[in-house]
């Protein structure tokens, strides 16, 4: 039987229940190895993140480099001397000894390297966000249900690992401000626009341009792309924008605190649509229905300027990004580092999680996924988790631009009153290039 998850497969299962407050255990090294053994890493994309990744993760064994820029490749290699070198992250699939995967290339790629990887049994570890497209997270979510017993996942939002979200969840789970009914979440970076670069070459003899363009459309060289992730991540065909960025951080501190997985509705609003370019100011909101220990709650995004109305005598000045839960009895703000409780009351109907009930520290976010690779521990940034959270962020994007909130039937992964937005849902590719290889 094919190990490959089909588009039928995909659709039957995409809307079936995440994983709740802890997620679901993780693959084991292969058979006769010890967990003391260390991981066979393989390393896709060396440059920016991709150098902080390896180097988390350097104390595992480096066996394999792949990067279609020879300049990040060489540095990469003087760090890792032993490990093979490749552009092609296809052939770097093919050494046998490969036992896990660092994905850090280019978002417009990341859904291929991570369901490539995860139909050859390998662990996977993927920059966010996992996918350039609605659909592509949902593949990706799916492979991993199909191996989850044999492989270990996380989803790069480090942040996640830190203690202050671990009290953050416990005090909107433990009703600290009561039924939580909306979550807002901003950030104020605003995502460049304009158009796709105009040719500007020729290609450098270190640059394998054709491969960065990869599974998307052709569009000429331009040194510009290359400079950072900030250079490209704002075009459709590379990237998902701001909320493909930072909404992968901070729309994952309500998605674990309120145990969010699939939304009902999902509407937008943002700059005028451009064909190139993601949108320099968008807002949206989602609505979730109602589980087994919250009400329905509505999540809002803004970015650039806009934010929320937050008028807290606990909150002083004007925070760049940040959360805001507002519930029946009161209102949490919290960030990366910061909690701010602004209760309604005296508190007297909270009571705190003893030191045996809340939720251990992390050992790493890199660690976390090395520990469950060999040991079969859990991550709690796995591709069900994660995927959901990208399903729900990138179709934001799907309703800003078709300019029509969304009734959002995730099994059938489909907006029922708009097919126009199929198209969106939706990636094409280049010719030669297979998403589900």
């Amino acid at each position: 039987m094919s190990r490959r998850v089909t588009r039928r497969s995909l659709l039957k299962t995409s809307a079936a229940a995440g994983a709740a407050f802890m997620a679901v255990k993780s693959g084991v090294l292969a058979a006769g190895r010890s967990p003391n053994d260390r991981l066979n890493i393989a390393g896709f994309g060396v440059g920016g993140r991709g150098h902080a990744n390896l180097n988390d993760c350097r104390k595992e064994n480096i066996v394999a480099l792949c990067d279609v820029n020879g300049h990040n490749l060489a540095a990469a290699a003087r760090r890792f001397p032993n490990a093979r070198k490749y552009v092609d992250w296809r052939k770097c699939l093919e050494q046998t000894d490969v036992d896990a995967v660092i994905c850090s290339t280019t978002d417009h790629t990341h859904a291929f390297i991570n369901i490539w990887a995860m139909n050859r049994g390998m662990h996977v570890y993927c920059e966010k966000p996992l996918a350039n497209s609605v659909e592509e997270a949902a593949l990706v979510r799916q492979t991993y249900l199909a191996h989850k017993d044999k492989i270990a996942t996380q989803m790069g939002t480090q942040i996640h690992a830190c203690d202050n979200y671990r009290r953050m969840v416990e005090l909107v789970r433990r009703g600290a401000i009561g039924a939580v009914r909306e979550a807002h979440v901003w950030c104020g970076r605003t995502p460049a626009g304009g158009s796709y670069l105009p040719e500007a070459g020729p290609v450098p003899d270190h640059v394998d341009w054709d491969l960065w363009i990869g599974p998307a459309p052709f569009h000429p060289f331009n040194p510009e792309y290359l400079k950072s992730c900030l250079s490209w991540n704002f075009f459709w065909d590379f990237g998902s924008g701001q909320i493909g960025d930072m909404g992968s951080h901070m729309l994952d501190m309500p998605w674990w605190a309120l145990d969010l997985r699939f939304p009902t509705t999902c509407e937008a609003a943002g700059s005028p649509v451009n064909p190139d370019t993601c949108p320099q100011w968008l807002t949206a909101v989602w609505e979730h229905p109602a589980n087994d220990w919250r009400p329905a709650v509505k999540v809002f995004w803004y970015d650039a300027d806009k934010k929320p109305k937050i008028n807290s005598e606990a909150v002083k000045g004007d925070l760049f990004k940040g959360v805001m839960y507002v519930g029946d009895k009161g209102k949490l703000f919290c960030d990366y580092d910061f909690r701010v409780l602004e209760p309604a009351g005296d508190l007297t109907y909270f009571t705190p999680p003893k030191p045996e009930e809340l939720i251990p520290s992390s050992p790493g976010h890199h660690q976390e996924w090395i520990d469950a690779a060999k040991t079969g521990a859990p991550t709690l940034c796995n591709f069900d988790y994660a995927g959901t959270l990208i399903m729900h962020n990138l179709l934001a994007l799907v309703a800003y631009r078709v300019g029509k909130k969304l009734e959002w039937d995730a099994a059938a992964l489909t907006a029922t009153n708009c097919p126009e937005a199929e198209r969106f849902i939706r990636k094409k590719y280049r010719e030669g290039w297979t998403l589900n290889g």
